[in-house]
C-alpha cells in the first residue's frame, strides 16, 4: 500500500479537483488516470531513448516523434504560463493519447472514443500538474497502488465500491493460480485489477516465452486477457492501464455478462480471476436463460458463479472471491450450486478471508474459492484456509504490520502450501489449514463454511471445589467487616 505521505498528494490532488468544480468521484479518477497515463508514456520513452543511447541506434518504436516531443509530460511541466499549458495539453496532448492506436483499431481507442478532457480551466490543471508531478512513481507498485487508493475513495464516496479489491489480495489470487502463457484470462466483472496484475505475472514469470517471436508477443497482447464491464470510464481507465503493462489490444468490452445477449459465449477461456458485485439482484428476464439452467435465483453472487462455469473450457480453472452467504446458505439455490461445483466440477480450495480485508468501505466475510471445470467430476479432498491476517489492520485504518510475523501475514504461507497439497493431508482440523474429504461435504449438505469443519480445542480448567470457594468467600467477608470496624473506630 501507498505510504501515508503519497495518500496526502493524492488527496490534495482529489481535493483541488473538488474545489475546482469537478464533484463526480468518478470523473476526478479519470481525468487524474489520463495525466498518470501521459506521465507514464513519456517515462516509457525515456527508457526507450536510454536504451538506445546504450546501443547507439534508433529509439525502437518512439511514442513521440521528434515534432510530438513538446507533447511529452516532462517538457510541458516546464511551461511557466498556465494558459499555454492549459492549452498545450486540452488542445494537443490530450487529443494525441484520445488517437494512440487509431489506425490499428484497438481495443484502448475503441474506448477513448468517447473520452473528454473535462478539467475546465487552466489554474486547476496547473494545480493538479504540479502535484502529479511531485508524486514518485519510482517503485513500480506505486501506480497500481495508487489507483487503488483512488477506487477506494470513489467507494466511500458512495459509488462503484465494488470495483475495489485490494492488490495484495490480487497479487495472492495471481499466484496462487500461475498463469501460463498458453492461458485465456477472463475476468467477467473487470476493473479490478486482475487482468493488471496477471500480466505482471505472465511477464515477470514467463518473458522469454511471450516474446520469444513476433506470433507470441501478439498472442501476449491480443489474445490473452478479456474483460467485460458496462461502465464506460472504467473500461477506458482499465485500457490505458493495460496499455502500459505492454498489452495493446487485450480484449475489454463494454458488456453485461450476465445478460441473454451475451449468452452465446460460451466455454472460451482457460482461467477466470473475478470479484464478482456481491448483494445484487437480477430480475429473472433480465439475465441469459443458460445461466438460469444452472440455477434459479435472482442473487448476482449466484448467477456470477453459474456464468464462471459456462465461461470456462473444459480443464478450465477458476479463482473467484464469495461473500460468505454462498458457502452455507440454506436456499435451494444455494445448495444446488454447491452441489454442482463439488459433485460434476472439481473444488480444490476454500481460503475464508477476514472480514477486515475490505475496510473501510465494506466489512463484508469472504472467502476465494478455487476450482477447475471438468463436468465429469473430480472432487477429492477439499483443502480449507482459515486466514486470520493479511499484512494489515483489520480495522478502518488498515495499517501496514511486520509482513515477516505470521502471525500478521498469512499470504505468504497460503501460497506455499496451496503449492504443496499433498502435504496438507496429515494435518488436522484443529490447525489452520487441512483437508476434508467429500463425503463429509456430501453429509453435512455441501456446506462448504470452514467453521463447519474446523476443530477447536478447548482447554481444560480446573475449578476449586465449592466448599473450598465458600470457605475463601468466608474468609474475605470477615475481613471485609473488620476493615469496616477499624474505619469505623477512626470516624468517632
Amino acid at each position: 500500500m501507498i505510504t501515508g505521505e503519497i495518500k496526502s498528494k493524492i488527496d490534495q490532488i482529489w481535493n483541488a479537483f473538488w474545489s475546482g468544480g469537478i464533484s463526480n468521484p468518478l470523473e476526478v479518477m479519470e481525468q487524474m488516470t489520463y495525466l498518470l497515463f501521459i506521465r507514464r508514456l513519456d517515462e516509457i520513452q525515456i527508457t526507450k531513448e536510454k536504451k538506445a543511447n546504450r546501443l547507439k541506434n534508433e529509439v525502437e518504436h518512439p511514442i513521440f516523434t521528434p515534432e510530438q516531443d513538446h507533447l511529452r509530460w516532462s517538457k510541458f511541466i516546464t511551461l511557466g504560463d498556465a494558459a499555454t499549458l492549459y492549452n498545450t495539453v486540452a488542445n494537443e496532448v490530450f487529443p494525441f493519447i484520445k488517437n494512440l492506436g487509431a489506425e490499428d483499431d484497438s481495443t484502448y481507442s475503441h474506448h477513448m472514443k468517447d473520452a473528454r478532457f473535462t478539467i475546465p480551466n487552466a489554474p486547476l490543471l496547473t494545480k493538479v500538474v504540479d502535484l502529479l508531478a511531485d508524486v514518485p512513481m519510482d517503485d513500480k507498485d506505486t501506480k497500481g497502488d495508487i489507483y487503488e487508493y483512488m477506487l477506494g475513495k470513489i467507494a466511500s464516496a458512495g459509488q462503484n465500491g465494488q470495483f475495489r479489491t485490494p492488490r495484495h489480495i490480487i497479487k495472492m489470487i495471481v499466484e496462487l493460480m500461475q498463469p501460463k502463457p498458453t492461458d485465456t484470462i477472463c475476468d467477467p466483472a473487470c476493473g479490478k485489477g486482475f487482468l493488471v496484475a496477471a500480466s505482471e505475472y505472465l511477464n515477470e514469470h514467463h518473458s522469454i516465452e511471450i516474446f520469444a517471436n513476433p506470433e507470441a508477443a501478439k498472442r501476449f497482447s491480443s489474445d490473452t486477457f478479456f474483460g467485460y464491464d458496462f461502465d464506460s470510464t472504467m473500461l477506458r481507465i482499465g485500457s490505458m492501464n493495460m496499455m502500459l503493462h505492454g498489452v495493446e489490444n487485450p480484449s475489454i468490452e463494454n458488456r453485461d455478462s450476465l445478460s441473454e445477449a451475451h449468452s452465446h459465449i460460451e466455454s472460451k477461456y482457460s482461467l477466470i480471476l473475478a470479484n464478482p458485485p456481491f448483494a445484487g439482484s437480477l430480475d429473472n428476464e433480465s439475465c441469459a436463460k443458460n445461466i438460469q439452467a444452472v440455477v434459479k435465483t435472482k442473487k448476482t453472487e449466484l448467477l456470477f458463479l453459474a456464468l464462471f462455469l459456462r465461461l470456462l473450457k473444459t480443464g478450465g480453472r477458476a479463482a473467484v472471491i464469495v461473500p460468505d452467504g454462498v458457502l452455507f446458505g440454506s436456499s435451494k439455490a444455494h445448495k444446488d450450486l454447491r452441489q454442482k461445483i463439488v459433485e460434476e466440477q472439481k473444488l480444490e480450495a476454500i481460503i475464508s478471508m477476514p472480514s477486515g480485508v475490505f475496510k473501510p468501505y465494506a466489512g463484508v466475510s469472504t472467502a476465494i474459492m478455487i476450482f477447475t471445470k471438468t463436468m465429469s467430476g473430480g472432487t477429492d479432498k477439499v483443502w480449507f484456509y482459515d486466514m486470520q491476517a493479511d499484512g494489515y489492520s483489520l480495522d478502518d485504518k488498515r495499517n501496514e504490520l511486520d509482513a515477516f510475523k505470521h502471525e500478521n501475514n498469512n499470504i505468504p504461507d497460503i501460497i506455499a502450501r496451496f503449492k504443496n497439497l499433498e502435504a496438507e493431508s496429515t494435518r488436522k482440523a484443529t490447525e489452520q489449514s487441512f483437508m476434508v474429504d467429500k463425503a463429509d461435504i456430501a453429509a453435512n449438505g455441501y456446506d462448504l463454511s470452514i467453521n463447519r469443519y474446523k476443530e477447536v480445542v478447548y482447554e481444560q480448567v480446573e475449578y476449586e471445589a465449592p466448599s473450598k470457594i465458600l470457605a475463601d468467600l468466608e474468609a474475605l467477608e470477615q475481613d471485609i467487616l473488620k476493615g469496616m470496624a477499624t474505619l469505623k473506630e477512626l470516624l468517632k
